[in-house]
């Protein structure tokens, strides 16, 4: 082994040593004065990456750390003992005195570096917010047939900023005429209604009032009333709950790294010296395909292929989800209104990321005499796919009974292949059985999907349910789709029933798009023995982000019923949706039209507008009007006469930009700010302000008692208010001039008083000036 070893005195203007190996005692020189032992904070960099100023010992010429030093570097140290540093195998020590720095080049494997994550983006949970309102959503649906008529309005009023919570009901009234005497009759039923109260930093929410009771895929829901508390995921929307395929890495120096997925490029940045971790984008389902470039600092490039198989079926590890709920089972749901069974029950489920490779489950109900609980999980198994098993066991009194479950789950985004058996023994019950809704003894599904290319997109699959009753239903589909030339589109699908051969649909289409908006379409259906033709031409009604506009309908059918057709008009507006329609076939014609849009008072003020599915914001432009409003740069109309505009819909617990466009407005106008981030509670209101006036502003030429203008630089004061400064020929532009016309100008020759005349009004918006105006000298005892 080779061994350099230069030792210069700490006074020294420089001093360099290097040390590869140990180094044994002999080859040391003799102890002088200039080389006693010394305490030295070194700037310590390791494999060139900074790690700070650190505390060392000169000892005759020999650098010393502690063990605590050493393992704060990464090195293993044990024990109490310092260590020499050129003891440390298989590391170069660079001491330079003159600039008090220490270089360490260390392999990895002699280092226990922790590993960096990088690529994975943090839980980001913005501060929600709301403001009292009240909110109406409608859809009125009538029919004429044979001169009978009715109506029916389903209705959601929804309270929400008067405390945390928010309180919403959901009800539906109808109106009809009955029999020969064609009298009106009129009903309603409440359908749900249940306070909400939202934990977004704790990712929990508490119902209180109608509720689904929590479930699994191998357990069923039922409509409750009572309380039930649990996890709500959607209110971190930008918490990343499945697993990310990650990707192991080590840099021997600080490097960037970049990871591509199936080619594309899914992140780039830095990674400090030591192993990695490499976390994707989530979103990424089925096998895949990455690589892993790493470029040093020297510019090395090394590449890293790695395969890895994504799923959206389990948590991330660490991740809980859960949900308890308790109350009475919901009977004669729409059709009466608080028919609830007068047994409390309750019903619990369980969610945990175990690992990224499993996630455990678990689910109990009791109540009304009933026990049921169960067990399951899934596994990812490596790039195999997904397979889940559960197992469930109850007791109704005498009678009990199992239900197992398995599944397996596997694509690589080309084919695609779903499997599912879920079978009951003896007596099975759950909360539906009470209801008199008994599992069903049998239900099993398998899936295959490919996708061909040219060839279109291909899938077969097999369904059987054999209810408790004994009915045993059979099935197998196939379905085939392709595009062509970016306008015409296919589709065939066939489905067999396997316990009746005569049961048999077919259904085939083909349509096309006619220029930019329109499109036609024929297609045929045999369902057993009846036939069905039709042709069909659209242009449909714009969608919620397309604007305002107009669509339109026509269909001709023929089939076993004769000939009979479809015409229908349709119109989106700011205030709501419109349709109108009329159908003719078998020898009668109906018509039918729908209405369906919001109220929403709040500020004080009424809108119309849309149906709001979650949360909006009310914009004030200060009543100032025709104010474009934009919501992540798109416009979504302008201010009415009073300065409001509703805008729906805004994703909540998630940030949306919203800005204002300023550019048409008078130039008298003033603004605080043109856009803003709000973050609104679910299916809440939020009032947003930008702050617009009219500013008393004013262009001013000032000049001094001699005529001359003011010099450049010169400071007006006015106030509170601020300093202005003036230009050059006298000019000085005001934003707000305050209410006595008096400002106190600051030269280089002295101070004076202006006097400002009452600004004339400008119709259009336009901002004065006057001048030249002369200010008067003062003293500056006088100057207040």
């Amino acid at each position: 082994m080779r061994i350099l070893l230069g030792l210069v005195p700490a006074s020294a203007h420089a001093a360099d040593v290097v040390a590869t190996g140990a180094m044994p005692d002999a080859l040391l020189p003799p102890p002088t004065p200039l080389t006693a032992s010394q305490s030295l904070y070194l700037e310590v960099s390791l494999n060139q990456a900074p790690r700070g100023l650190l505390p060392f010992t000169d000892d005759h010429g020999r650098l010393q750390a502690s063990p605590q030093v050493l393992r704060q570097l990464g090195f293993p140290a044990r024990g109490d003992a310092p260590v020499y540093l050129d003891q440390l195998m298989g590391v170069q020590v660079r001491y330079d005195a003159r600039m008090q720095t220490l270089a360490l080049d260390a392999p990895l494997d002699a280092l226990q570096l922790p590993t960096t994550a990088v690529g994975a983006r943090p839980a980001d949970i913005p501060v929600a917010s709301s403001s009292p309102g009240v909110l109406l959503n409608y859809d009125l649906y009538g029919t004429h047939v044979a001169d009978l008529s009715s109506l029916a309005l389903t209705s959601e009023v929804r309270l929400f900023g008067i405390g945390r919570g928010t309180l919403s009901n959901l009800a539906l009234q109808r109106r009809f005429q009955d029999g020969d005497a064609r009298r009106w009759r009129s009903d309603s039923v409440r359908l749900d209604t249940r306070w909400t109260l939202d934990f977004p930093q704790q990712a929990v929410t508490l119902e209180v009032g109608d509720f689904y009771s929590g479930f699994l895929d191998w357990s069923r829901p039922v409509r409750m009333g009572g309380l039930q508390i649990g996890r709500n995921y959607g209110l971190q929307p930008y918490r990343v709950l499945s697993p990310t395929p990650s990707f192991l890495g080590q840099a021997v120096v600080p490097s960037n790294v970049e990871l591509y997925v199936d080619g594309l490029r899914q992140y780039s940045g830095a990674v400090p010296v030591g192993p990695f971790q490499l976390a994707t984008q989530p979103g990424i389902s089925g096998t895949g395909t990455a690589q892993v470039v790493i470029t040093d600092a020297f510019g090395r490039t090394r590449t890293v292929d790695f395969d890895f198989y994504g799923t959206q079926q389990l948590l991330a590890r660490g991740l809980t989800d859960w949900s308890v709920g308790v109350g009475r089972l919901r009977e004669d749901y729409g059709v009466r209104s608080f028919a609830y069974d007068n047994r409390t029950l309750a019903s619990a489920t369980w969610r945990h990321g175990v690992s990224d490779r499993f996630t455990a489950e678990a689910h109990a109900e009791a109540g009304g005499g009933l026990r049921t609980a169960g067990v399951g999980g899934g596994w990812l198994a490596g790039r195999a796919g997904v397979v889940t098993l559960a197992y469930a066991r109850s007791a109704l009194g005498a009678l009990e009974g199992g239900q197992y479950s398995v599944g397996y789950n596997w694509n690589n985004r080309r084919y695609n292949l779903n499997l599912l058996s879920r079978r009951t023994h003896g007596d099975y019950r759950d909360l539906g059985a009470l209801q008199d809704s008994l599992p069903a003894d049998i239900t099993e599904q398998a899936t295959f999907g490919v996708s061909l290319d040219r060839l279109g997109a291909f899938s077969a699959s097999y369904l059987r349910l054999r209810q408790a009753e004994g009915q045993d239903d059979r099935y197998a589909s196939v379905f085939w789709s392709r595009t062509f030339a970016q306008r015409w589109s296919a589709y065939v699908s066939v489905n067999q029933n396997l316990s009746d051969g005569g049961d048999r649909s077919i259904y085939a289409s083909l349509a096309t798009t006619l220029g930019r908006d329109r499109q036609a379409s024929a297609a045929v259906q045999h369902n057993g023995g009846d036939a069905l033709y039709s042709v069909d031409v659209s242009q449909p009604v714009p969608g919620d982000g397309g604007g305002n506009g107009m669509g339109w309908r026509v269909q001709a059918r023929q089939g076993d019923r004769g000939t009979g057709g479809l015409a229908e008009a349709g119109w989106l507006t700011p205030t709501g949706r419109y349709a109108l329609g009329a159908v003719h076939e078998g020898g009668s014609t109906y018509g039918y039209a729908n209405a369906g849009g919001a109220l929403v008072w709040m500020g004080g003020h009424l809108f119309a507008a849309r149906e709001v599915n979650d949360a909006f914001a009310v914009v004030s432009t200060g009543g100032i009007e025709g104010v474009p409003v934009r919501l992540e740069n798109r416009p979504v109309g302008i201010t009415n006469r009073r300065g409001l505009l509703l805008v729906s819909p805004l994703l909540s617990w998630q940030r949306n930009r919203l800005s204002i466009d300023t550019l048409g407005l008078p130039a008298d106008i003033a603004a605080e700010r043109v856009d803003d981030w709000v973050t609104p509670s679910q299916g809440a209101g939020l009032g947003v302000s930008f702050g617009l006036r009219r500013s008393r502003a004013a262009q001013l030429v000032v000049h001094d008692v001699a005529g001359q203008p003011l010099p450049a630089g010169s400071v007006a004061r006015f106030g509170d208010q601020g300093d202005a400064v003036v230009g050059y020929d006298g000019a000085l532009y005001i934003q707000d001039l305050p209410s006595n016309g008096r400002l106190d100008i600051a030269t280089s020759e002295g101070r004076c008083v202006l006097a400002v005349p009452p600004l004339p009004v400008a119709a259009d918006g336009a901002i004065p000036r006057l001048g030249p105006l002369v200010c008067q000298p003062v003293a500056d005892g006088d100057v207040q």
